[in-house]
């Protein structure tokens, strides 16, 4: 896969992301859900141009959700913080 493949997109309107990364210099990415670790870390550290320190991962579950009058269940995605070393930071996040 290649880096645009493994990263879908950042999550940046979260309070827990915001204090990830004021304070501990995390960064949350959507990624895809056959991504494993390594792929992440590379492809942050190519389209980013920084250094990555750790990645952890987990998977959300998808809900319940009303679809006209039935219900659907909507898919699982893959959740990445990315640590980056000290003193890089990815500028993408700073305007939000």
């Amino acid at each position: 896969m290649s880096p645009e493949q493994v990263i879908k997109r950042p999550l940046v309107l979260t309070e827990k992301g915001n204090v990830l990364r004021e304070h501990d210099n995390k960064y949350l990415f959507e990624v895809d859900r056959r991504a494993n670790k390594i792929e992440i870390k590379n492809a942050v550290e190519v389209l980013f141009s920084v250094g990555v320190v750790e990645v952890n991962t987990m998977i959300v579950r998808g809900r319940m959700r009303r679809m006209g009058r039935g219900h659907a269940k909507t898919q699982n995605w893959k959740k990445a913080i990315v640590e980056l070393k000290e003193g890089d930071k990815i500028e993408f996040f700073e305007g939000a």
